[in-house]
């Protein structure tokens, strides 16, 4: 067997655990489990070769088809802000970016591309953001409502930051659905060096128990390969995603931009990140999990090999044209063509390829028998 460790340098990785089990035999046991322990999911990442990933991508397409058969699910994106009042190290709208164009759409605006993505046969809708102060809770509920009025079937899905648990009440009774928040890291102290002083993990965590008692489906995630990242992080946000049972789960290379502290630092990589996608399909099957943007940006076919990996989301662009490339969290972002709503028979042409048929139905999570 080839023995191709993982990608994270030798500085970044762990010593291997006193006891070792076969990679295979970690494998069969997540498959028919769905639990490792945290030091085994750690050496399952360090025992990743060629055959291991084959091996849990072959296991992870099983058991998504077993719920989901060939069907991948489209959302309609829509950027709605760059500004935003935080300063995270990684992020290219980081409120220290003065290079950074200034864009904020007006909720006629949101409403014309929510529209547009009806008559395209989008059924979800996600509004995603920086956490921008103009979007109080009382503008947010009137999109939310106005969308849910132009659509009653669909799904509004919100990726709008930390709020309170009050502004997430209040928009759970306006009519969303969905609330995405990545996580970014199960570990205290790793979190610690990708945020500023005035942002805590522990409020990170807050609000993501908050979306779930108060109904929403919700979703975390993190990037992979980011500055001071270790195997035994990833450990640990793999044993966080077992817990907590995301309906949805975003993961992503992390890629530097160029206006950030983190302008030098390398890019995450493409192969540990579908190996990733595979484990967390067999740590939870029913998950909703999205072959994302950035798998894109770094590799042309980077969403496909996620769909291949065990992924079944897409998320095309509905913002308007003017503004996509202004939404840049990381350099190089693919903001025109094949990815946007507008281009939905080449995304299809590009899922088909692949022998999946992309729909645009809300896309609910399926538990077939999964319990939480």
């Amino acid at each position: 067997m080839l023995q191709e460790m993982s990608s994270l340098p030798k500085s970044k990785r762990d010593p291997s655990p006193a006891s070792s089990v076969p990679v295979p035999t970690l494998i069969r046991r997540l498959a028919d489990t769905h639990h490792l322990s945290k030091d085994e999911y750690r050496q399952l990442i360090d025992g990743r070769t060629p055959r291991a990933a084959q091996m849990l991508a072959e296991e992870a397409v099983r058991q998504r088809e077993a719920i989901y058969g060939k069907d991948v699910f489209t959302r309609g994106l829509i950027e709605i802000s760059n500004i935003c009042k935080n300063d995270c190290l990684y992020c290219g709208i980081r409120r220290s970016n003065s290079s950074c164009e200034r864009y904020r759409l007006t909720p006629e605006r949101i409403l014309a591309c929510a529209r547009e993505g009806r008559e395209l046969g989008f059924r979800t809708f996600v509004l995603q953001g920086g956490e921008d102060p103009w979007f109080t809770d009382e503008r947010l509920c009137g999109i939310i409502r106005q969308i849910k009025g132009l659509c009653p079937d669909c799904a509004v899905t919100l990726s709008m930051g930390e709020r309170s648990r009050e502004s997430y009440r209040v928009l759970r009774e306006a009519g969303a659905d969905r609330y995405l928040l990545r996580h970014e890291t199960a570990d205290k102290i790793h979190y610690g060096k990708l945020h500023p002083t005035e942002m805590s993990y522990d409020n990170r965590m807050r609000c993501l128990k908050d979306l779930r008692d108060l109904g929403y489906q919700v979703g975390c995630g993190f990037m992979v390969g980011s500055p001071y990242q270790t195997v035994a992080e990833l450990a640990e946000d793999l044993a966080f995603i077992e817990a907590f049972h995301p309906e949805m789960c975003g993961i992503g290379p992390f890629i530097p931009h160029h206006d950030t502290p983190f302008k030098d630092e390398p890019a995450g990589d493409l192969d540990l990140t579908l190996y990733l996608l595979s484990i967390i399909r067999l740590i939870w099957p029913p998950v909703l999990l999205p072959a994302t943007t950035a798998l894109g940006t770094i590799n042309p076919r980077g969403r496909e090999l996620g769909i291949l990996a065990g992924a079944n989301v897409v998320m095309p662009n509905l913002s308007p044209v003017d503004v996509r490339k202004q939404y840049e969290l990381y350099d190089n972002k693919i903001c025109t063509g094949e990815e946007s709503a507008q281009c939905r028979g080449c995304l299809e042409q590009r899922i088909a390829s692949v022998g999946y048929c992309l729909v645009t139905d809300r896309g609910d999570v399926r538990r077939k028998g999964f319990v939480s």
